[in-house]
């Protein structure tokens, strides 16, 4: 069985690491923060005291990190320390030019896939996520399903571009739900009632979202998914800048930063 490094346990990270924990693949995990790691070693994985460390030895390196700047600095140690014929797996939401600039610095042998998710926590902690891989995915094909469904997306890069246009989406089907409810308040209308019908919409999904519990999509780390989307594409989409600065402004409470994006639509009906 492949030896698994695991590289990033926040909300996303850890749940999706748990699912590995049992599969007989020898697991070692890191994190910034090491105390988040204390539970996976209990349950039998090796704690890395960085990610060189991790790495070395590894036949498999996942990334499941903040944004580009996090997996910038892990790369600078993790680089080096790869071996021939290892895969790294990247999963964070970083946008496909970060992705081949990852892929220009790998030396010879190593096969790089991008392989972010479309889900939230509770998809994670069930194993039901989409995994949306771009690149040689085959070598790797059987340590994602332990994730959910994997689905391939062409060449390298293509998983991190598709992530951003099911994110945007995401997003901006939230905010909007988040102003209909503004509008629903200006205008004295019931609470259950406006949410009924927006559910019984188009909408259905985002209206879930919305008001979803128990889940957790850091509003900060929604600011930046907006930012990168909105900056991938050749043309204007302002539509997903005016998303990105409703949730740059929830973001801006301390309270919120953090929280799932559910405060934030709290935020929005509020403060509008």
């Amino acid at each position: 069985m492949e030896k698994i490094s695991f590289l990033g346990l926040g909300h996303m990270g850890a749940a999706m690491a748990r699912q590995l924990l049992g599969t007989g693949h020898p697991l070692t995990v890191w994190n910034r923060t090491a105390e988040k790691a204390e539970p996976f070693v209990a349950q039998g994985a090796t704690l890395a005291a960085s990610p060189a460390e991790a790495a070395r030895d590894a036949d498999v390196v996942i990334t499941m990190l903040a944004d580009p700047a996090a997996l910038d600095a892990v790369a600078d140690t993790v680089v080096p320390e790869l071996r021939p014929g290892a895969y790294w797996v990247e999963m964070s939401t970083v946008g496909p030019d970060v992705v081949k600039a990852l892929a220009a610095r790998l030396g010879e042998g190593v096969t790089l896939v991008d392989a972010p998710v479309a889900g939230s926590t509770d998809k994670a902690a069930a194993g039901q996520l989409n995994v949306l891989a771009g690149g040689d995915v085959a070598g790797v094909e059987h340590v994602l399903a332990h994730f959910g469904t994997v689905t391939r997306t062409g060449p390298l890069g293509s998983g991190a571009a598709l992530k951003l246009v099911v994110n945007a989406a995401v997003l901006g089907g939230v905010a909007l739900v988040a102003e209909a409810m503004v509008l629903a308040d200006a205008l004295g209308i019931d609470e259950d009632a406006a949410r009924t019908a927006l559910a019984n919409g188009p909408l259905r999904g985002a209206v879930g979202r919305a008001f979803a519990e128990d889940v957790h999509f850091d509003t900060s780390l929604a600011v930046k998914d907006a930012d990168l989307a909105a900056k991938s594409a050749s043309a204007a989409l302002p539509v997903m800048e005016a998303v990105s600065e409703q949730f740059r402004r929830a973001a801006a409470d301390p309270d919120i930063a953090h929280a799932d994006i559910a405060r934030a639509v709290t935020h929005i009906r509020h403060s509008s």
